[in-house]
C-alpha cells in the first residue's frame, strides 16, 4: 500500500510497507524543482582507450601497411601486466575491435590489453604470427609508457585468433618469426588462452560429417590459402594435406618441443565449426610435455556464440590470468606526464 504525508520541513515523505524511506521535497505549481544531491561510493579506477596506435609498418616492393591496435590503459601508477587479444575471424579478417566485454572486464581488474589486428588470406604463413610477436615486442618498448611489466605479458584470442594466441605460445625461444622493428626486445609470452581456437591446420574438422570434411578438402579452404596460397599462373592451389609436414610447421602441434608457457584451453561442446579435439589434442601435447594446462569444455556452447559473452566464461578467464600473471604491484609504475606520446 502507497504512503505518504507531508513533514513540517516541507519534504513530502513517500515509501511502502516495509520500504525504506525517500525524501522529496514538495514543489508548489508552477515551480521548477531544485538540485538533488546524490552520494556516490568510489569503487572503480579510470580506463584509457587509446585507439590507432601503429604497432607495426609492413614494408614491401611497392607499399607499407600499417597494422594497428586499440590499448585500454587503466589509469593508475601501478606497474601492469599487459594482455594482446587477437580476434579471430577465419583467416580472413581480423576486426580486432570486437569482444570488448572481455577486453573491458580484463582493462577493469588492472591490466593494460592491446587488441591488434594481423594480416589474414591472401598473405600467407607466417605473416599472422609474425604480427602476433610484433605486438608483443611492441608493448616491451613501450612498457614504460603504459605502465607495463615487460615481464608479464600474457596473449588471447579467439577461433584463428585462438591459432595465433597458440602459436605465439608454443614458439616461445623461436626467434624464426622475428621480423620487422624492436627486434632487440623479445617476442616471448608468460601465459596464453585459446578459445575455440586452432592447433592444428590439418584436422580443423575432426569427427565432422562428411560433407564438412569435404570441405577441409578443398584447395579453396582458409586453412589451405593460408599455408599454400591463391591459385595463379601455372599452381593450380592445393589442399591442406597435400604437404602434411609444411602445415605442421603452421601448426601449435608442430612446435611441442621445450617449455611451454601456462595454457588455458576453452571449447564448446557444440562447436560444428571447429573441433572440440582440435583443443584436445593441444591439452594433451601440453600435458605430455609436463607444462601448465587447463582445458575446460563449455556445455552446449558453439562457434564465437552467446555463450562465451556471459560472466562466468568471462570471469573464469580473467581469474585465470590473475592467478597465472599475478595483478598490478601497487605504485610501481615510473611517473609520466598525463599528455605523455603514447
Amino acid at each position: 500500500m502507497n504512503r505518504a504525508w507531508l513533514t513540517t520541513t516541507g519534504f513530502l515523505v513517500m515509501g511502502l510497507a516495509g520500504s525504506s524511506t525517500v525524501l522529496a521535497r514538495t514543489v508548489p505549481a508552477g515551480q521548477v524543482a531544485g538540485p538533488q544531491t546524490i552520494r556516490v561510493e568510489v569503487t572503480t579506477g579510470q580506463v584509457d582507450t587509446i585507439g590507432g596506435v601503429i604497432y607495426s609498418q609492413v614494408k614491401s616492393t611497392r607499399a607499407m601497411r600499417q597494422l594497428r591496435m586499440t590499448v585500454l590503459v587503466p589509469r593508475t601508477e601501478d606497474l601492469k601486466p599487459a594482455i594482446i587479444y587477437f580476434p579471430g575471424g577465419g583467416f580472413i579478417s581480423a576486426d580486432y575491435e570486437k569482444y570488448s566485454e572481455m577486453r573491458t572486464a580484463l582493462a577493469r581488474a588492472g591490466f593494460v590489453v592491446a587488441a591488434a589486428e594481423y594480416r589474414v588470406v591472401p598473405d600467407k604463413f607466417p605473416a599472422l604470427v609474425q604480427d602476433g610477436k610484433a605486438a608483443v615486442r611492441y608493448l616491451r618498448e613501450h612498457a614504460e609508457e603504459y605502465g607495463i611489466d615487460p615481464a608479464r605479458i600474457g596473449v588471447i584470442g579467439d577461433s584463428a585468433g585462438g591459432y595465433v594466441a597458440q602459436m605465439l605460445g608454443t614458439t616461445n625461444g623461436e626467434r624464426t618469426f622475428d621480423k620487422g622493428d624492436f627486434t632487440d626486445k623479445s617476442s616471448d609470452v608468460q601465459a596464453a588462452v585459446s578459445l575455440y581456437g586452432i592447433s592444428d591446420l590439418r584436422s580443423i574438422g575432426e569427427g565432422f560429417p562428411k560433407a564438412v570434411q569435404k570441405v577441409h578438402q578443398s584447395p579453396a579452404v582458409t586453412e589451405a590459402l593460408l599455408v599454400n596460397g591463391t591459385a595463379f599462373g601455372t599452381f593450380p592451389g592445393a589442399t591442406i594435406n597435400s604437404n602434411p609436414e609444411k602445415a605442421l610447421a603452421a601448426s601449435s602441434m608442430g612446435h611441442m618441443q621445450g617449455k611451454k608457457p601456462p595454457f588455458l584451453i576453452m571449447h564448446g561442446t557444440a562447436d560444428t565449426l571447429v573441433s572440440p579435439m582440435q583443443s584436445r589434442h593441444l591439452y594433451d601435447a601440453l600435458k605430455a610435455g609436463g607444462n601448465k594446462a587447463e582445458l575446460i569444455l563449455v556445455d552446449g556452447a558453439g562457434h564465437g556464440d552467446i555463450y562465451w559473452y556471459q560472466t562466468p566464461i568471462i570471469d573464469r578467464v580473467v581469474t585465470w590470468f590473475k592467478n597465472t600473471l599475478g595483478g598490478p604491484i601497487k605504485g610501481a609504475a615510473k611517473p609520466k606526464a598525463r599528455d605523455a606520446n603514447l
